[in-house]
């Protein structure tokens, strides 16, 4: 009995959590203006190219990713916000605020969708027994 049950209902069940958990997750990533929100709360300045090498630069990065250089042995990052037309800059200390930041958005939000999941499975079992069976 217990196989049956594993292999019926909660096999497909957790496999389906996991797969919206997964998908949730990327669709998250891909929002640009929480990108630029984790930049702006890092230090990171918004540029606009001015010079002709400014905006040969700007053309040749790619859009909605943080990137490394160096000028005169000075490590920078920037963000091309391709819809906007500006880049995010910022140094070395930026940088590494950006990713404490980043790091503490992707916990906070996976402790919102596992709160999530567990009281929409709490609705689902409530009456799967019944009345009798619902004592909370």
């Amino acid at each position: 009995m217990k196989t049956s049950f594993f292999k019926t209902i909660l096999f497909p069940l957790l496999t389906s959590l996991c797969v919206l958990t997964l998908f949730v997750a990327g669709c998250a990533s891909l929002d640009a203006s929480n990108q630029e929100s984790l930049l702006a709360a890092a230090g990171f300045r918004i540029r606009t190219p001015q010079t002709p090498q400014q905006q040969a630069l700007y053309a040749a990065t790619p859009a909605y990713k943080v990137q490394r250089g160096t000028i005169d042995g000075k490590i920078f990052y920037a963000y091309k916000d391709e819809k906007k037309g500006v880049a995010w800059v910022g140094g070395e200390a930026e940088y590494q605020k950006y990713q404490q930041l980043a790091v503490q958005k992707n916990i906070s939000e996976n402790y919102y969708q596992a709160a999530q999941m567990n009281d929409d499975m709490a609705w689902r079992w409530r009456g799967a027994w019944g009345p009798r069976m619902m004592v909370w």
